[in-house]
């Protein structure tokens, strides 16, 4: 079962990357965040509703609202990255997430053994390779690069706030709903905010309705992601589930190159391939 669910985050968290990033090239970022987060949030409300989730109510969902508020800069950031590309640089070094919760364990008092000191140091030398040449005399490149470690350092942050938030499946869903509402009111502020310095908040066209079922998925898949990869930690080794959901920019890689058929450089996909070992190793260590 762990496993199962494991994989199947890495599944939905690839195509909800690869959704995301697809949409920011046709509309604001914050627009995409905003709208794809307010979708998740009715299902979920409707989802706590039918369960009784109201009922695991405590003072644990303040690690919810603290995720909500984390979460759309990480996201924000991540999609903008993503819409920088290319996919299959960005999202392998989003997968440096699982460093965040290393992080915790070091200032809880663990010790990295052989097997983590050498994940960092794969991880680190990935990052370096997957600018490749291009970091020379090209910002966006820098640009997509730094957007993804920041939105690393957030999903990272918000992985470990969240699985403090819950001890149940019912109570996960409430504290999935409490974290989707308060990225609702932090991100529609942030578009608020922007929209009075003069950004747009929406494409030439207006609204893409027609982007909606996109949009939908996006937020969806974002919530089932996080559900599954709960159920697979609390039915098996942490370790396992871990490894086996963090392969999901494999999954974001493989779209890109098979819809958008793009072609990475040997040394990007050579820090890409790296990012994802580091990754793989500090998971396991």
């Amino acid at each position: 079962m762990t496993a199962l669910f494991a994989l199947a985050t890495s599944l939905l968290w690839g195509l909800a990357d690869f959704g995301g990033g697809l949409l920011t090239r046709r509309t604001p970022a914050l627009t995409v965040v905003v709208a794809s987060q307010s979708i998740a949030a009715v299902v979920l409300g409707a989802i706590v509703l039918a369960t009784g989730g109201w009922s695991e109510a405590g003072p644990q969902l303040w690690f919810a609202v603290a995720a909500g508020l984390v979460g759309p800069v990480a996201l924000l950031s991540f999609y903008k990255a993503l819409a920088l590309g290319p996919m299959g640089v960005v999202s392998p070094l989003g997968s440096l997430a699982v460093v965040v919760p290393i992080g915790v364990g070091l200032f809880l008092g663990e010790r990295p053994g052989l097997v983590q000191i050498a994940g960092i140091a794969v991880a680190v030398a990935g990052v370096v390779l997957a600018g490749g040449p291009q970091l020379r005399g090209a910002p966006v490149q820098r640009q997509a690069i730094l957007l993804t470690l920041i939105a690393a350092a957030g999903f990272g942050t918000v992985f470990a706030l969240i699985a403090e938030a819950s001890s149940s499946v019912t109570g996960l869903f409430l504290a999935l709903f409490v974290q989707r509402v308060t990225n609702v009111v932090t991100g529609g502020s942030a578009l608020a905010l922007s929209v009075r310095r003069g950004a747009a908040a929406l494409p030439a066209g207006g609204f893409p309705w027609a982007s909606l079922p996109a949009l939908a998925f996006v937020g969806l898949a974002d919530v089932a992601a996080n559900g599954t990869y709960s159920v697979a930690a609390q039915h098996g080794p942490v370790t396992v589930a871990a490894v086996l959901a963090s392969l999901y920019p494999v999954v974001t890689a493989l779209a890109a190159r098979g819809v958008l058929r793009e072609r990475l450089r040997a040394v990007q996909a050579t820090g890409a391939a790296l990012a994802l070992v580091g990754t793989v190793l500090l998971a396991t260590g």
